[in-house]
């Protein structure tokens, strides 16, 4: 299994120096990464509403050490919305936070990752948008989802997201379905041990389903993180079932995989919103994506060979 060796080296300093300094490193980063700076994903944004998607923006860079640092990643968030604003794709775009990004694991840091989001947040809705919670790895969820609930109280339309490889996430899809909140489901992207998760990849897509019910079901709006077109049909089905509208779920695909799916969903009226990732602190990002499917590494070895 090449996915748990590729995390692995996300959290490795030395395969980071490797990686980014492999000749054909950039070719498949740009695959992945819609560019580094404001300027540069706003026309991606632009040209996503026009084609009838929507998105959600993800400033890459979560392993943060210092308390500067939080407060920069907030500050890059507040200026993307001021760009937002100016431009009038409030209702066309929301953002995807990782509280790691916002202090989390600094002393003190589910405060610090509180007191960073909550201006985050606050800006998202006066623009007319709103801001889903990232899960990250198992030991991190608790406070996420503290602050998930302490962020509802002023912000309801704050979303959050559960990862179907965990044990636990069908009891928090109960939780979060009959609370009304948004919830995107992922299948999960983080090494996590045999004791907290399924590590069969046909038991994460079982999971998955069970807790595509979950959701369909309940009072909230589920976000269907996912590229597998099995999942996606039944997905379909679920919401049929359940008697849902078109504008009453939403699946959301990562940039730069499967385009002409993304095209495809919103020709068909649904809401398909591209999660698109920027920043000049992409290596952990990337890791994950190669991570998630084979393929993505094959890519990415041939293109360090092609360009050695």
């Amino acid at each position: 299994m090449l996915g748990p060796v590729i995390l692995a080296a996300s959290r490795s300093d030395q395969m980071r120096r490797f990686v980014s300094a492999a000749p054909g490193t950039k070719q498949v980063v740009d695959r992945f990464i819609a560019g580094e700076t404001v300027d540069q994903v706003v026309p991606i944004v632009v040209d996503a509403a026009d084609k009838g998607l929507e998105v959600t923006l993800d400033v890459v860079g979560e392993d943060i050490t210092t308390v500067e640092q939080s407060h920069a990643a907030r500050d890059a968030y507040l200026e993307l919305i001021d760009r937002l604003k100016d431009l009038g794709l409030g209702t066309k775009a929301e953002m995807s936070v990782k509280l790691s990004m916002f202090g989390q694991a600094l002393e003190g840091g589910h405060e610090l990752a509180l007191a960073n989001v909550r201006p985050v947040v606050e800006a998202a809705a006066a623009i007319g948008t709103t801001v889903t919670l990232d899960a990250e790895d198992h030991t991190t969820l608790d406070s996420m989802f503290a602050i998930h609930e302490e962020l509802r109280k002023d912000f309801p339309q704050t979303g959050c997201v559960i990862q179907s490889y965990l044990f636990r996430t069908e009891d928090d899809a109960r939780r979060l379905a009959a609370a009304g909140s948004r919830v995107r489901v992922v299948k999960g992207a983080y090494k996590e041990p045999a004791s907290v998760a399924y590590q069969d990849k046909a038991e994460i897509d079982k999971a998955y389903v069970r807790i595509l019910k979950i959701l369909m079901e309940g009072s909230g709006y589920p976000m269907i993180g996912s590229h597998d077109p099995r999942l996606i049909a039944i997905t379909q089905e679920l919401a049929r079932r359940a008697g849902r509208k078109l504008d009453e779920y939403e699946f959301q695909m990562l940039y730069g995989i499967r385009s002409d799916e993304h095209l495809r969903l919103a020709a068909e009226g649904h809401r398909m919103r591209v999660y698109t990732a920027y920043g000049t602190d992409w290596y952990g990002y990337f890791m994950r994506r190669l991570a998630e499917k084979p393929a993505n590494l094959l890519f990415f070895a041939r293109s360090v060979l092609t360009k050695g």
